[in-house]
């Protein structure tokens, strides 16, 4: 039918519905239109002011600060040796690193936001703590490490420990040679007493060939995103331009100042010209440690293991005088070839269940993972819940008297077992070949059963396998760090990286110190009972305490789940002591990742000592008349009573954690960074 419309009104019609669309069209960008149907006038955009960006920052009152800005509130600053300085829970939404110095936690923190792998970071992290605590690790040291691949569920351990070279016997570390039946030089004489002794780590004996970067180079193969290349800015930008020496760097320094005169390379990085060192604050640059991590950056980490840079590290391993020949120098037995055919090695982790839970730790030549292991099979025995601390607070409350002697007592049995038969497997294998043995229910829930609740067994015996027997050792240095990352797909690295001892062997090369790693060996190969597993052997790796640990959900199926916390601390053999209390902390007592990692460090190697440490502000270490320091304090004097016997002495723990939980109906990773050092947390801030 025909419209009876005027043909201009039929035309305004015909209009109407593409107006409309650009009408809509309009909205949803925001605009809008006025005036006749005729005309669409469009006004412009709201302006929006997007937040302030605070990831890879520290938040304060004050807003955010950047690690090395240099303005209020940088935790970048120099400080004074910890101590204790409590932190505050840090919150995240998809990604996370806790490192043992700002800095390096602001490097690794930034490959993530740039969509770095975790082990992208790890290789940045790892870079700068090289240079911003070279009295732990480095270029020139070892490194333990578990990769969890969220997209497969696979968890992947990887070993880059040192090894000795070749040419070592199993007096390596006891005699110069076979025809000279002296202990390795230097041998110093007490002014005090007169008696003599030998600093082994001094010897060019004591150090490894190294493993860190080439295990680093082997996992990013496997899960790096970003390219190698690009991963040692942070490092090379901040050798160059300098950073403030931290307190714990000034400490290690002046603790260090006579031994490390003995190489003129490390006595003219750490020391003023006077020979006296270098203070807190100082800004220190290292040029050639920014050569070294370019070269490495472009060349690979070949760099390390041939040419100028191995060659560099041979001369040094063999020094005999460091430039004084009134002091001599026993030298290493390393050559070019010992670097060349250094290979990392890719190793099962081992995996157990601890209650609702799948546990995974590093397998030997760490002693870490089997040791947490079964200290937890042994505690799984007990109700550890009923003993969860009083008090808590952000620094974890007060562990009770229970829960602390179970633990000690069960970390006795595990440490026992420990001394005897963790090795390098390569060399020496664990009893029945594999850890099961060590780690069956059966066999643990027996050794549970030798702890008695009201008395302390003081010093434990080893397990009974069937074989030879073999001899006891229980050395371990304490020149470690500790790195705890996840990236924005959900993968997560647990890495502890170490020299040995503090400072190392006191050598110095290419910009960072060489490692004493090889003191982490028996001295003797043999005792009373027998043949010592960890005894040295050329190419062997030494046994470590090191114990990167990642933990998951027990599916309904019994299977591993989903990612719930991954951790790790320094310390030495005490190591153990420290996972082991952080991941109860958890796991048992529903402690966060800063009040778990914060909490009292606490347990016993196998000794009569039980360690309570001292520097925690809910440790009372108070002497009252006529008693001694820690008699006070309810905790130690209920282990006193226990028949432990109690130190009070501080502990060094370096302990860095992520949990991965639910906050205000989301998930959120929180993390804990170890109140004794100066790490830090951090990643994508979330609030709720």
């Amino acid at each position: 039918m025909k419209s009876n419309r005027p043909a201009e009104s039929r035309k305004r019609i015909r209009l109407l519905p593409t107006l409309s669309i650009l009408a809509v069209t309009l909205a949803a960008l925001g605009l809008h239109g006025c005036g006749s149907d005729d005309a669409v006038v469009a006004t412009p955009p709201p302006v929006v002011v997007a937040p302030p960006d605070t990831s890879c920052a520290v938040l304060t009152d004050a807003g955010s600060v950047v690690v090395g800005s240099g303005v209020p509130g940088d935790p970048s600053a120099p400080e004074p040796s910890s101590g204790f300085r409590a932190k505050n829970l840090t919150s995240a939404k998809t990604y996370m690193v806790v490192a043992a110095n700002p800095y390096a936690s602001k490097a690794g923190c930034e490959v993530l936001k740039n969509g770095g792998s975790a082990v992208d970071a790890a290789v940045a992290v790892q870079a700068v703590l090289g240079l911003v605590e070279p009295q732990s690790s480095g270029l020139g040291g070892g490194a333990f490490m578990l990769h969890y691949d969220a997209k497969t569920k696979k968890v992947q351990s990887y070993d880059g420990r040192e090894k000795a070279p070749a040419a070592a016997t199993d007096t390596y570390l006891r005699y110069v040679s076979a025809t000279d039946l002296t202990p390795p030089k230097p041998v110093v004489t007490a002014p005090e007493s007169g008696a003599s002794f030998n600093l082994l780590r001094q010897s060019g004996r004591s150090i490894g060939t190294p493993g860190a970067v080439r295990m680093l180079e082997l996992a990013h193969k496997d899960y790096g995103s970003l390219l190698w290349k690009d991963l040692f800015n942070s490092g090379i930008t901040l050798a160059t331009d300098g950073f403030p020496i931290s307190g714990r760097m000034a400490d290690a320094i002046a603790g260090s100042r006579t031994l490390l005169q003995t190489d003129p390379e490390a006595a003219a990085y750490f020391l003023n010209a006077d020979g006296s060192a270098k203070t807190l604050g100082t800004v220190i640059k290292n040029p050639a440690y920014a050569v070294t991590l370019a070269t490495i950056a472009t060349t690979g980490a070949n760099a390390l293991y041939t040419g100028p840079i191995a060659q560099n590290i041979v001369n040094k391993i063999k020094m005999a005088s460091g430039g004084n020949p009134a002091f001599a120098i026993t030298p290493g037995l390393t050559e070019m070839s010992d670097l060349a055919n250094y290979q990392a090695i890719k190793r099962d982790p081992v995996c157990t269940t601890y209650r609702t839970y799948w546990v995974c730790g590093m397998g030997a030549p760490s002693s870490g993972g089997i040791t947490v292991a079964q200290t937890l099979g042994m505690l799984e025995n007990f109700y550890m819940t009923g003993l969860k601390p009083t008090a808590i607070d952000g620094n974890g409350g007060k562990p009770t008297v229970a829960g602390v002697h179970l633990m000690a007592e069960a970390e006795r049995l595990a440490y026992a077992d420990r001394n005897v038969y963790i090795a390098d497997t390569d060399f020496v294998p664990l009893p029945g070949g594999s850890p099961e043995a060590m780690l069956s229910k059966t066999y643990l829930r027996n050794r549970a059963n030798l702890i008695d609740f009201n008395k302390s067994m003081g010093t434990a015996v080893a397990g009974v396998f069937p074989g030879p027997k073999l001899g006891v050792s229980a050395t371990e240095g304490h020149g470690t760090t500790h790195i705890t990352i996840m990236d924005k797909a959900g993968n997560v690295v647990v890495m502890t990286t170490t020299i040995e001892s503090g400072m190392g062997s006191f050598r110095m090369t290419n910009g960072f110190l060489l490692n004493n790693q090889l003191t982490d060996f028996s001295v003797l190969a043999s005792d009373t009972i027998g043949p010592i597993a960890n005894r040295v052997q050329g190419n062997k790796r030494p046994r470590s305490s090191m114990a990167p640990t990642l933990v998951f959900a027990q599916a309904n199926d019994g299977s591993m789940g989903d990612f719930v916390m991954g951790t790790g601390s320094p310390g030495g053999s005490t190591i153990i002591q420290y996972v082991a209390k952080t991941l109860v902390g958890v796991l048992d007592w529903g402690l966060n990742a800063q009040q778990a990692t914060s909490m009292i460090d606490f347990g016993a190697a196998n000794s009569v000592t039980t360690n309570v440490g001292g520097e925690h502000p809910n440790v009372n270490i108070v002497a009252p008349v006529g008693g001694i320091a820690g008699d006070s304090d309810p905790l130690v004097s209920g282990l006193r009573a226990l028949g432990h016997t109690v130190s009070v002495a501080s502990q060094s723990s370096g302990i860095g954690t992520i949990v991965k939980t639910q906050k205000s109906g989301a998930t959120v990773l929180e993390g804990g960074a170890d109140p004794r050092r100066e790490g830090l947390t951090l990643g994508d801030t979330f609030k709720p």
